[in-house]
């Protein structure tokens, strides 16, 4: 697995950085956010149209209760016509005048009534083949023309009531469309026949069912279009907009179809009418889920878009930049190491790469004028030359070597953080501040109290990063201690946090935690007033030593061993002991399967600026 790894870095490290950041971009890059906007494109298309989709069922199955409430009391009132005694006899009788019929038809309370019990009737026809009917309000002589109409001979042909949708002409020719209750109404006794056809308001039926963003399409069992919410489809068979099996009793569609030039979100539903053998087929319609979707579409891959070429763009042109500055580094150092030390004085840019460069540019006038001092002194005595050769070499080894590490950690740095790989990154510039902490602090007398937390915390976080939830670690300072002022000698905290991870957490599974308290406390003394003191502790909740091991530790810290064991802590315990002598000092305390405790006690040092 790992070679396989280094194989593919090998692959990526082909041709010059810009190159090689483009190449890294277009896998790390492209190809997720590609996957990623397929991804997202592909759910958002399905949970847009699932959720349009139960929309538009949802308001189906409300129209679809509504025309149930409506087709319900229409047919309630339809019984009050169809049993009424009154009716009966006006439709039996055989009347010698015209007065005569209107004067009872004008008895009947029930023909005007229904206007009064429910707006959804736009009108009610009653047709009767007994010619001395003539037509008067709601009673029509049934013509050869009805007589021979398919509703006609169906109602009088049955007793049950059913539904149909039926064309009228108005006084200027146009034709209109009602959704019908027809029905027979049963004279008893009598050699006449009468049609009962109660027609509903389309204006009520609209103001019942409006929706703005949806359209209703009503058709009565394998009949036109009897009910349109916009007037664009009456007339027009069913079948003709989409699909329909009208072999089944509960009949259901959704799909999208292109209607009128747009694609639009369908949904059918079927309602069987109350005690009638009718089903009315409900299509609503949704002419602007699909075109809102596309807008949201073009939307997602511009942004899309965006996110890719503008990172590009911005990446292409830093690579481009930065590769010009390797390149003129690169030929430098190249100029360098072949003796040619006249370089260009400066490189542009305030960064890792333009400091490398400058420590070039200095380390190539040093190097210059050791050869020419090499070179005089080489005319006095070849002997003493060389040996101040190899001094100088040794001096010059000396001032490049830690500035050249550092800055080949700040590069690396830079190139892990122009990779992506922020982690790393992370690591390296927390590896350069201890190197540059033991660089310029390790041989000091003093250090602040803050620099020195700031290397153990520096420290912990190289070790969080390796062991990950197994190390915590938790660092607090009494308030009453400024660590800017207080100061202390270098390295004496940093080796006890080491040995609590080695020893303490080493074998431990998870969620270790290292303490560093920094207290204040008084310390008894052989003079008459006791001493104050700064406190640091080291708190791990390892594995703890047993007694007999503790015991050990406590002779073996002042006489330590070659083999490294206890090094760290008996080197920060006799530093103690030869600076400042009694009666600060170190202790330790550990409890198997519970933990250690190390106390550092010095003195407190305020430093005065």
């Amino acid at each position: 697995m790992a070679r396989d790894m280094r194989l593919n870095m090998k692959w990526f490290s082909k041709g010059n950085i810009q190159k090689q950041l483009l190449s890294i971009y277009i896998i790390a890059g492209l190809v997720p956010i590609g996957i990623i906007g397929t991804i997202l494109l592909v759910s958002t298309f399905s949970m847009f149209t699932g959720y349009n989709r139960n929309l538009l069922e949802s308001y189906g199955q409300r129209v679809s209760t509504t025309l149930f409430e409506i087709t319900t009391q229409a047919y309630n009132i339809s019984e009050k016509f169809a049993y009424s005694q009154s009716m009966w006899n006006t439709l039996s009788c055989e009347y010698t005048s015209f007065d005569q019929e209107k004067d009872t038809i004008d008895e009947i309370d029930i023909i005007d009534s229904y206007n009064y019990e429910y707006t959804a009737i736009e009108s009610v026809e009653i047709y009767s083949d007994n010619p001395y009917i003539q037509d008067y309000r709601q009673f029509y002589e049934a013509t050869d023309t009805i007589k021979d109409s398919k509703w006609y001979q169906k109602a009088i042909s049955r007793k049950a009531a059913f539904w149909e949708g039926l064309p009228r002409q108005d006084e200027n020719g146009t034709t209109y469309y009602n959704i019908c209750l027809i029905r027979q109404i049963p004279l008893v006794d009598s050699k006449y026949h009468a049609v009962l056809v109660m027609r509903l308001s389309d204006n009520y039926l609209r103001t019942r069912l409006r929706e703005q963003q949806y359209s209703v399409v009503i058709s009565v069992n394998e009949g036109s279009v009897s009910f349109c919410s916009d007037n664009s489809y009456y007339g027009q068979i069913l079948t003709d907009l989409l699909p329909v099996d009208y072999g089944k009793e509960h009949y259901t569609y959704q799909g999208t179809k292109s209607i009128n030039g747009r694609m639009s979100m369908l949904n059918v539903n079927t309602l069987s009418a109350y005690r009638a053998d009718s089903i009315l087929y409900i299509t609503t319609i949704d002419y602007n889920s699909i075109s809102r979707f596309f807008i949201i579409l073009v939307f997602i891959i511009i942004i899309l878009l965006l996110a890719l070429i503008v990172p590009y763009e911005i990446l292409r042109l830093f690579s481009r930049y930065f590769s010009d500055r390797v390149v003129t580094l690169k030929s430098a150092v190249h100029k360098v190491s072949s003796g040619e030390y006249d370089i260009v004085p400066s490189l542009e840019g305030e960064d890792e790469i333009s400091e490398a460069f400058s420590d070039l540019v200095i380390t190539a006038h040093e190097i210059k004028q050791k050869n020419e001092q090499m070179y005089k002194a080489q005319l006095d005595r070849k002997e003493l030359l060389n040996r101040q050769s190899q001094m100088e070499l040794k001096m010059l080894t000396s001032q490049i070597n830690p500035h050249f590490l550092y800055n080949t950690l700040e590069t690396i740095r830079m190139k892990a953080v122009t990779a992506g790989d922020r982690e790393v990154a992370k690591a390296i510039k927390i590896l350069g501040k201890m190197l540059r902490f033991v660089l310029d602090k390790g041989n000091s007398d003093e250090v602040s109290l803050a620099s020195s937390l700031d290397h153990v915390e520096n420290y912990l976080s190289i070790q969080k990063m390796r062991f990950g939830d197994k190390v915590g670690y938790e660092i607090h300072i009494d308030d009453d201690i400024d660590p800017e002022s207080v100061t202390t000698m270098p390295l004496i905290i940093q080796p006890l946090v080491e040995n609590a991870i080695q020893h303490g957490l080493r074998e431990k599974e998870g969620n270790g935690i290292i303490r560093v308290d920094i207290t204040k406390v008084m310390l008894d003394s052989t003079e008459e007033d006791s001493k104050s003191a700064l406190k640091i502790t080291v708190t791990d909740n390892g594995e703890g030593m047993s007694a007999e091991r503790l015991s050990e530790l406590k002779e073996s810290i002042k006489t330590p061993s070659d083999d490294g064991s206890s090094i760290g802590i008996s080197n920060v315990y006799n530093r103690i002991k030869l600076k400042y002598k009694d009666p600060y000092t170190m202790t330790i305390d550990s409890t198997k399967g519970v933990g250690t405790v190390i106390n550092l006690y010095v003195p407190i040092q305020i430093r005065h600026n």
